[in-house]
C-alpha cells in the first residue's frame, strides 16, 4: 500500500491545529467583547491557553504543532527543522488561522453588527479597531484603552514592537525549554498544558498593549477576514498602520531570539544524556507551538 504524503499530513496537521487555536482563542475574544461572556483579561487568556494545549495534543504527534510561523523560524535556526518545510507550514497555519476565523465571522456577524450600532460605529471609519479587534490587533488594545488620541499616545508604535516581540521571546524560551530532550525537568507529556499556561501568562502581561498576537498567522489571518467583510483600511494596514512590523516581523524576531537565549544561556550547560528510571528521557512528539490574543 502506498504511504501517504509526509509533509502533505504534517500541513494538514498545522492547518488543523492553527484552526482550533483561532477558533477557540479568537472565538473567547468574539464573546468577551461582543457579548461580555468572559469576566476580565485572565479568563480570555485561560481560553487560550487551553485552545493551544488542546491544539498541540490534537496535531503535534503528526507535524509537531508549531502552529505559529514564528515557532516554525526559530525552528528552523535553531532545531535543525527543514529549510524547504517552513513555506508549507506558513502557508498552512496562515489557512487554518483564515478558517477559523471565517467561521467564526459567520456565528458571530449578527452580534457584532449590532455592537457597531449600539456604540455608534460605522465600519471601517474611525475608531471602528474596537468591533476590527475581535479579528485581528491593535495597539493599544481598544476595549482597554480606547481609540483615541491620548489612548495612541500611551502605546507608541516603538513599545507595541517591543511588546510583541519580547512577549513572543519568552514564548519561544519556554517552548524550547519545556520541548528540549535533554532537559530532566521538563514535564514531559504536560507539555501542551504548560506551553498553553505559558501563552496565558504571557497575555496577561502583554494584551493590555498589544493585544498580544505573539503569533502572525494569529493576526494575519483573522485580520484579512476583517479586511474582507468591510474594514477596509482599519484592518490592512490598520489606523496607526504597524500590523507588519508589530504583528508579524516583531514575533518573528523574538521568537528567533527567545529561543537563541534558551540554546545559547542553558541548553549548552546540559549534560549530554539524562536517565530516567534508567530509559533516555524523551520528550513527546510535540515540538512546539504558540498564539494568542
Amino acid at each position: 500500500m502506498k504511504r501517504p504524503n509526509r509533509l502533505w499530513g504534517e500541513c494538514l496537521s498545522e492547518f488543523l491545529g492553527t484552526l482550533i487555536l483561532v477558533f477557540f482563542g479568537v472565538g473567547a475574544v468574539n464573546a468577551a467583547v461582543l457579548a461580555g461572556a468572559q469576566e476580565g483579561l485572565w479568563q480570555v487568556a485561560v481560553v487560550w491557553g487551553v485552545a493551544i494545549g488542546l491544539a498541540i495534543y490534537t496535531a503535534g504527534a503528526v507535524s509537531g504543532a508549531h502552529i505559529n510561523p514564528a515557532i516554525t523560524v526559530a525552528m528552523a535556526v535553531w532545531r535543525g527543522f527543514p529549510k524547504g518545510k517552513v513555506a508549507p507550514y506558513i502557508l498552512s497555519q496562515l489557512a487554518g488561522a483564515f478558517c477559523g476565523s471565517l467561521i467564526l465571522y459567520g456565528l458571530f456577524h449578527g452580534m457584532i453588527a449590532h455592537f457597531e450600532v449600539v456604540n455608534g460605529l460605522v465600519r471601517g471609519g474611525q475608531g471602528s479597531e474596537l468591533s476590527a479587534m475581535v479579528f485581528g490587533e491593535y495597539f493599544p488594545n481598544p476595549a482597554m484603552i480606547g481609540t483615541t488620541p491620548e489612548a495612541y499616545r500611551q502605546v507608541s508604535h516603538i513599545t507595541a514592537v517591543f511588546g510583541e516581540a519580547i512577549g513572543t521571546a519568552f514564548l519561544a524560551c519556554f517552548v524550547f525549554a519545556l520541548t528540549e530532550p535533554r532537559n530532566p525537568d521538563a514535564p514531559r507529556f504536560m507539555v501542551p498544558i504548560f506551553i498553553g499556561l505559558t501563552v496565558s501568562i504571557i497575555i496577561s502581561i502583554v494584551a493590555p498593549l498589544t493585544q498580544a498576537g505573539l503569533n502572525p498567522a494569529r493576526d494575519f489571518g483573522p485580520r484579512l477576514v476583517s479586511y474582507i467583510f468591510g474594514w477596509g483600511d482599519i484592518a490592512i494596514p490598520g489606523p496607526r498602520g504597524g500590523f507588519l512590523t508589530v504583528y508579524i516581523l516583531s514575533p518573528i524576531i523574538g521568537a528567533v531570539f527567545g529561543a537563541g537565549v534558551y540554546q545559547g544561556l542553558v541548553r549548552r550547560y546540559l549534560p549530554e544524556q539524562e536517565l530516567v528510571e534508567g530509559k533516555e528521557a524523551q520528550v513527546p512528539a510535540q515540538e512546539a507551538v504558540a498564539g494568542i490574543g
